[in-house]
């Protein structure tokens, strides 16, 4: 290899950018006016810089996938979840058979800390988990009255990844089960600030409302103009069973007097219908009865015909002369135009030889 030479610092060309430099310095200061306007074209010609400057210090994370056995329905739930959510993640569907507690060693896998887990049974009832994993707590609820987005065809829209108001009843501060699922909704459903995948600006708004013993979600995007709300979906009922100490089981801390099974409701309709059809069948039965029994003749009541009044008999009338018949205008014209015919007949004829 050739050895190359090192340049000292006291050599010519060292010399020569000293005294560049040097004379640069010598210039006179520059004006405080000159100076603001260098700055101000500064400003102008400098790229804007994102709008979201801040640092992403709310690190939730939400896990939302499904169990085995879920329709088409809570399928596109799902994924309006996940597109409304841009803090959530997704995991492939899990097996009926394992248990739940697995579920906190995915949410560990995957590095998330809200849970967020629909449950099908008997491929007509759906049960969602909302958890905090790993320590709780968490609840279960059945899901009914579900709407997606793609079926409403609302008016509303709203900016994909934006983040969320959240409205809630004053009914959740009156009891404390309520309050404690207030913290829970919370914490899911509102999108961190300065997440990577959120968009810095606040254009929809989702509520939860009571009604019925029931919680109610819907989603409206914020108009503004006149700040009016025009909704634009998911829509879905989620009915409370029990709220659980741990993740996914443990103590329960709250179950619900007011809720009823799906079972239990498909047995109380089935018997309703079949009180109906009984009730008819023993309508049926008497009926018959009776139409067997012989009927009882009642003797004669002479009074009976004491306020029955005669009509008056009006004289026969005679009449000797015959009427004129009628006469048939529709039969006529049909002689007419039969004449008619035959005699175009004849003609047609008589020219042809």
């Amino acid at each position: 290899m050739a050895v190359t030479k090192r340049k000292r610092r006291g050599g010519p060309a060292f010399q020569a950018k000293k005294l560049k430099r040097n004379e640069k310095d010598a210039k006179p200061p520059a004006k405080p006016s000159d100076v603001a306007e260098e700055a101000e074209e500064e400003e102008r010609d400098r790229i804007p810089g994102p709008v979201c400057k801040g640092k992403w210090k709310n690190k939730e994370r939400i896990l939302i996938f499904s169990s085995r056995g879920i329709n088409f329905r809570t399928r596109h739930l799902m994924q309006d979840l996940r597109m409304l959510m841009p803090h959530s993640k997704a995991d492939t569907k899990m097996d009926r058979k394992d248990k739940l507690f697995v579920i906190n060693e995915v949410c560990e896998m995957k590095n998330c800390n809200k849970c967020i887990y629909f449950e099908a049974k008997k491929k007509q009832d759906l049960y969602m988990w909302l958890s905090n994993s790993p320590h709780g707590p968490s609840a279960k609820f059945l899901v009914q009255n579900i709407h997606t987005l793609a079926e409403l065809k609302m008016t509303g829209n709203c900016l994909k990844g934006s983040r969320p108001l959240l409205s809630f009843d004053p009914a959740f501060g009156e009891l404390p089960h309520f309050a404690l699922l207030k913290e829970l909704l919370i914490q899911i459903f509102s999108t961190p600030r300065y997440h990577p995948k959120s968009q810095p600006f606040v254009d929809h708004v989702f509520t939860f409302t009571i009604l019925d013993n029931r919680i109610w979600f819907r989603n409206f995007q914020i108009i503004e103009e006149d700040a009016a709300l025009v909704e634009i979906g998911p829509r879905f009922v989620l009915n409370l069973i029990k709220i659980f100490q741990g993740s996914f089981g443990g103590p329960t801390l709250y179950e619900n007097p007011h809720y009823q099974s799906p079972n239990m409701h498909r047995r109380v309709i089935r018997s309703i219908t079949a009180a109906k059809y009984r009730e008819k069948q023993q309508v049926r039965d008497v009926q018959k009865l009776r139409k067997k029994e012989p009927k009882t003749i009642l003797p004669h009541d002479p009074t009976a015909d004491v306020f029955v009044t005669p009509a008056e008999e009006k004289p026969i009338e005679i009449q000797w002369v015959k009427p004129e018949p009628k006469v048939d205008l529709k039969a006529r014209k049909k002689r007419i135009y039969k004449r008619q015919r035959k005699m175009k007949q004849k003609m047609n004829s008589g020219h042809a030889k």
